[in-house]
């Protein structure tokens, strides 16, 4: 599949449809969860929420070839399928079943891009007055939406300021499929669009003035974001004026039915503008704390999101070119690792009970402080050890980055006389 060439997003689905096929694991995506969190479980880990399209898909031929475009119109079409999927009222059984179901999301893509967001229109017939297929349309408008936001700083920041503006995509395409298209709610999502690109602006300017400096590659970065947010131009005079002089925390106001999924959006924004040089001031951590009560985010929801981010960050060190460097890498690391062992050390028992019910975690554990442990007994401890991790409410929504939790690492993670 090569996602730069006419016809890539059939191959694509006729891929999803194989998967489901095989795998089945399109069922479990919302399993004993609310949707909000199920969004999140499944976008977040892509990079997506970031302007980050991590997500390689080792297993498609050719992935590796893929360029910064071309995974992220593959990632947008996951996203819009597996947002579609949150909200299927039965169970999907069969292949027929789950084609039928990309085909009315595809072909909702197409109505829901040239409803909310005119400016991408595209055509549903030929010059010649032929007919196009929703897959046709899908394609095109995903075409356009993806080079009408690509960065023109190939650099994780470059991206994340053009780029994080997609979620709001997949977050309205969620309700929107299941709405009817009556005018009246065409234009409310067109409205609220709108408020919440701005909103985006907003937060992204505050985080940037918490410690009352703004520099130069920064001002660079938010004049990108602003000129490719597709605000109209007097909202876009009002940015600039943010820019210059930052948001006070009160002209933050969201749209009032906004969900735990944008809160959380906007939090972790404003979390990433404030990291952006690798370190977090007090100043900055005051404002982040007035920020999630404004929100009216939970403490464990701070603390989450900043896992979230510091190890998505760490799983992806190597592809997020930018941000690479020792001195960088071990300070992310530090705080990661001292964020995850307050949260381990709040779940003591939890951790505790499961290891005790855990007979051959155990039997793992006892052999490594006694005599040592085989290269396979230890890789099998490692799995376990994160799967653990992964059942414990903080964690239950990240994905948490293996290739950094090595066993030393766990073992720095959990409570000592559990270790």
């Amino acid at each position: 599949m090569n996602p730069g060439q006419k016809g890539w997003l059939k191959e694509y689905l006729d891929f999803r449809r194989d998967e489901f096929v095989n795998d089945n694991n399109s069922a479990d995506i919302k399993k004993g969860r609310h949707p909000d969190e199920s969004l999140y479980s499944v976008v977040q880990p892509t990079g997506l929420m970031y302007g980050q399209p991590i997500t390689r898909h080792e297993e498609q031929k050719d992935a590796e070839f893929w360029n910064h475009k071309d995974r992220l119109k593959v990632l947008l079409a996951e996203s819009f399928i597996n947002s579609a999927l949150l909200f299927q009222d039965e169970e999907i059984k069969n292949a027929e079943e789950f084609s039928e179901m990309i085909l009315e999301t595809t072909s909702g893509i197409g109505k829901f891009y040239n409803n909310i967001y005119p400016e991408l229109a595209t055509p549903t017939k030929t010059f010649f007055g032929k007919k196009k297929s929703p897959l046709e349309v899908a394609e095109k408008i995903l075409d356009k939406r993806i080079n009408q936001n690509t960065s023109q700083e190939e650099s994780f920041w470059g991206n994340f300021f053009q780029n994080s503006l997609l979620f709001l995509d997949i977050f309205f395409f969620g309700q929107w499929v299941h709405t009817n298209s009556e005018q009246m709610v065409t234009e409310f999502f067109k409205q609220e669009k709108e408020e919440l690109r701005f909103c985006v602006v907003k937060v992204l300017s505050a985080a940037a003035h918490a410690n009352g400096i703004i520099e130069k590659e920064e001002r660079k970065l938010f004049e990108h974001f602003i000129n490719s947010s597709g605000l109209e131009h007097t909202k876009k005079k009002e940015a600039y004026a943010f820019l210059e002089n930052g948001v006070d925390m009160d002209e933050i106001v969201l749209p009032s039915a906004n969900s735990w999924i944008l809160k959380k959006y906007f939090f972790e924004l404003a979390i990433l503008t404030v990291w952006s040089d690798k370190r977090v001031e007090d100043i900055e951590m005051e404002f982040l704390e007035r920020f999630r009560d404004k929100l009216n985010l939970s403490e464990d929801d701070f603390e989450n999101s900043m896992v979230a981010i510091e190890g998505f960050v760490l799983q992806h060190w190597e592809e997020l070119d930018s941000l690479q460097g020792k001195k960088d890498y071990n300070t992310v690391s530090e705080q990661f690792i001292s964020r995850m062992s307050k949260i381990a050390k709040k779940n003591h028992s939890r951790i505790s009970q499961q290891i005790n019910d855990n007979k051959e975690l155990t039997e793992l554990l006892n052999k490594l402080n006694h005599e040592g442990l085989e290269i396979a007994e230890r890789d099998q401890l490692k799995k376990k050890l994160i799967a653990m991790l992964n059942s414990i409410p903080s964690f239950v929504i990240i994905s948490l980055p293996s290739k950094f939790l090595t066993l030393p690492v766990l073992l720095k993670i959990l409570p000592e006389d559990l270790a």
